[in-house]
C-alpha cells in the first residue's frame, strides 16, 4: 500500500522508534522526583527543550510540552483570553477561514462566552494576506491566529508580514506551525510571533506529544488548561511524558535531513509532469508557494467513487484533510477557495512520504488514468 497522507501523520522514523524504546526503558522515573533517576529524566527533558527552542529562535524557558498541536492551540487561545494577561474589554479574535478545525471549535466555545470572531478569507491562491489581517483588526482585538502552512493545500502564509502588522498594533499573534516545523525555516523573532503551536507526529515523531512557544512566558499571567501540581510552569499539569519528549527530540534531530533529500527529488513536479504527459485533466489548488510534500489536486474527469473504491487497499489517500475526509460536507478550505461541491468531491490531498519511489508515482498515474 502506498501511503499518501503524511500531512495527517508521518510514519515514525526508525531512529525515533529506537530512541523511544530506549527511553521507555531508561526514562521511566518521574521528572519531578528529587532522586537521581528523576533528576536524570529532568535533564533529558531539558535537553529537548533547548533543542526545540534552538530550532525556532526561542529560549528554553519559553517552551511548554503538550499532548500535541490541538492542545497547544487551546492554550494559545484560552490561557491568554481567560487568564489575566489581557484586559477584559478586548473581546475580539481574528483568525482565518482555512484554519485547522480545532481552531474553529475553540472559537465557537469562546463565542459562547461573549467573544466576537472575524474569519479572514484567503486570496484565490489560498494565501492569507497581511492587508486582510490589518483590515480585520479592531481596537478591541485581543488575538490574531494564522496558521503558518495550510494542512490541505500546503500553502505558506506570509507570517512575518502578518506578525509585523500585529506587532505595530500591539496585538497578540499566534501561529499554528504544526505543518511547517522542520520543513521551512522558523524564527519567532523575525516573524514577530508571540505564540506558536508545534507537533511531533508531523515530523516522524510519536503521537501524543507537542509543544507551545510563548514569548516571555515567565512574565505572563495565564490560565492553565490543565490544573495540576505545577508542571510546565504551572500551565499544563500532569506528569511530564518523558519518553515521548525524547522521541520528539530525536525526530527534530533527524527529520530535516530526510526532508531535504526528499525535496531534492522534485516529486511533486514529476507527478504533475506525468499527469500532463498522460493527458489527464487536473487543477492544483493553492499557490506555487507551498510545501514540496503536499498538493491539493482536483481531477475533474475521473470517477471519484470508482477511483476510491478500486484503490482503497492500494492507496492511503485523503479527500480534503484527515479532519474532513469522513464528513459529508466538502472541505471548508476548498469552499473558502470558491470550489463548488462537484469540484470539491473530485479533489484529493496528496501528501508524500519521504521514501516514495518513482514506481509508486507511476502506479498512481496509472490508476488515475484508469478511472477516467
Amino acid at each position: 500500500m502506498i501511503y499518501l497522507d503524511t500531512a495527517a501523520s508521518y510514519p515514525i522514523l526508525p531512529e525515533v522508534k529506537e530512541a523511544l524504546l530506549k527511553a521507555f526503558e531508561k526514562t521511566f522515573a518521574n521528572s519531578a522526583s528529587s532522586h537521581l533517576l528523576g533528576e536524570q529524566v529532568s535533564d533529558e527533558i531539558s535537553k529537548v527543550r533547548e533543542q526545540l527552542a534552538d530550532e525556532i529562535g526561542a529560549y528554553p524557558s519559553e517552551i511548554i510540552f503538550t499532548s500535541g498541536a490541538t492542545e497547544s492551540n487551546n492554550i494559545a487561545f484560552k490561557s491568554f483570553l481567560l487568564g489575566t494577561e489581557l484586559t477584559t474589554d478586548k473581546k475580539h479574535i481574528v483568525t482565518t477561514q482555512i484554519e485547522h478545525k480545532c481552531v474553529f471549535a475553540i472559537c465557537d466555545y469562546l463565542k459562547s462566552l461573549g467573544y466576537d470572531v472575524t474569519y479572514v478569507k484567503p486570496n484565490r491562491d489560498g494565501i492569507i494576506e497581511a492587508e486582510s489581517i490589518l483590515n480585520a483588526i479592531r481596537p478591541d482585538t485581543a488575538l490574531v491566529s494564522v496558521m503558518h502552512v495550510n494542512n490541505e493545500l500546503g500553502t505558506i502564509n506570509p507570517i512575518a508580514e502578518i506578525g509585523q502588522v500585529c506587532f505595530d498594533l500591539g496585538v497578540l499573534f499566534h501561529s499554528d506551525a504544526a505543518q511547517s516545523f522542520q520543513k521551512i525555516d522558523i524564527n519567532v523573532d523575525d516573524m514577530n510571533v508571540d505564540v506558536m503551536s508545534l507537533s511531533a507526529h508531523k515530523i516522524g515523531g510519536p503521537k501524543g506529544i507537542g509543544a507551545i512557544y510563548i514569548r516571555d512566558l515567565r512574565k505572563k499571567h495565564l490560565m492553565p488548561v490543565i490544573h495540576g501540581a505545577g508542571q510546565e510552569d504551572g500551565l499544563r499539569g500532569g506528569t511530564v511524558a518523558a519518553p515521548l519528549i525524547v522521541g520528539f527530540g530525536k525526530a527534530i534531530e533527524v527529520f530535516s535531513n530526510y526532508y531535504e533529500k526528499f525535496k531534492s527529488r522534485h516529486i511533486k513536479s514529476y507527478l504533475l509532469d506525468q499527469l500532463k504527459l498522460n493527458g489527464i485533466e487536473y487543477q492544483v489548488n493553492g499557490s506555487e508557494l507551498a510545501l514540496e510534500s503536499c498538493i491539493s489536486l482536483t481531477l475533474p474527469s475521473i470517477n471519484t467513487d470508482v477511483f476510491v473504491r478500486d484503490n482503497e487497499s492500494k492507496l492511503c489517500l485523503a479527500q480534503g484533510s484527515a479532519c474532513s475526509s469522513k464528513e459529508i460536507e466538502p472541505s471548508h478550505v476548498l469552499t473558502a477557495l470558491g470550489l463548488d461541491r462537484k469540484l470539491a468531491d473530485h479533489t484529493f490531498r496528496i501528501s508524500f512520504p519521504l521514501d516514495i519511489s518513482i514506481d509508486d508515482l507511476d502506479f498512481i498515474i496509472a490508476v488515475i488514468a484508469k478511472a477516467r
